[in-house]
């Protein structure tokens, strides 16, 4: 990452925000048949009041937090409300009821401090993540956390753009907390012989996906949002990652090994000892099922 000024007088950025939200025309897209949002953006409001707990608890109940966390929910407020713009050191400072020393005491530059922000965005985040361990249906349960994903971007705009405008930024352990509930996700799918892609691969996809697909509905004109921009980017990451069947008919390491050695023939890859070796290897796995 490039150095930052330290011009206490100046603002944290000049760069404007990507977009203020969804407009008051775009509507849930819902599905007849399961009554599920469909579009990514029914739940927002949802979305929004949940990021905006620790901030409120900040200003409302705790007069005595830490410092540094009262400069870091104060720029997350100023940010949410006024954009980014208005994220300066005296508005900081002020709002925190401390003196612009303080903030580079703590943060050692401005840039320091949005990278506090954006690690505020991915906790704020990650604490709207429901995780269940056995979902019924995979594949929902996919849908789910992309949905979840994108919700909180269209909630969020700002915030969420701070989150993601520098991929250099070192990644959190409330970023690296998230990726493991992703990864969860699709590691069932993956026992559930429904992963179409490597582990990595699908990972990729589905955060670049959800990605896009917020940054670029925050990129338009308010009259120019279609709701079905959220739904055919989702369905598309769902196509590319997923099998339309599961390739292994039985969930676990057994069901696996019985679907791979039944493969194991067609393959041109393997020696004949190879074969001969990961076969044996596969009828102690599959016996235990």
């Amino acid at each position: 990452m490039a150095p930052r000024s330290h011009d206490s007088d100046s603002d944290i950025d000049s760069d404007a925000d990507s977009g203020t939200g969804i407009g008051p025309d775009i509507g849930p897209d819902i599905d007849t048949d399961t009554g599920r949002d469909r579009s990514g953006v029914g739940a927002a409001a949802d979305i929004r009041a949940a990021a905006g707990i620790a901030a409120a608890a900040g200003a409302d109940a705790d007069t005595h937090a830490q410092p540094r966390q009262r400069i870091i929910e104060a720029a997350a407020g100023l940010l949410a409300r006024e954009g980014r713009d208005a994220v300066t050191t005296r508005a900081v400072a002020v709002a925190a009821g401390v003196q612009p020393p303080a903030i580079y005491r703590m943060f050692g530059d401005k840039g320091g401090l949005l990278d506090a922000v954006a690690e505020y965005g991915f906790a704020t985040f990650l604490a709207t993540k429901h995780v269940d361990p056995d979902p019924p249906d995979l594949i929902e349960d996919l849908r789910g956390g992309w949905d979840l994903a994108v919700e909180f971007g269209l909630a969020n705009p700002a915030l969420f753009t701070l989150m993601y405008s520098e991929p250099t930024r070192p990644a959190s352990a409330a970023f690296r907390a998230g990726l493991e509930v992703l990864m969860g996700r699709i590691r069932r799918l993956a026992a559930g012989g429904w992963l179409r892609v490597d582990e990595e691969l699908a990972a990729m996809l589905i955060h670049a996906t959800a990605r896009g697909a917020v940054l670029t509905w925050l990129s338009l004109p308010e009259d120019r949002r279609n709701p079905a921009l959220l739904t055919t980017l989702r369905e598309s990451m769902v196509a590319a990652v997923t099998n339309r069947e599961p390739a292994v008919r039985d969930a676990g390491p057994a069901g696996a090994a019985r679907a791979l050695r039944a493969a194991l023939p067609e393959q041109t890859v393997l020696s004949g000892a190879e074969q001969h070796l990961l076969r044996e290897w596969l009828d102690r796995v599959a016996s235990d099922g």
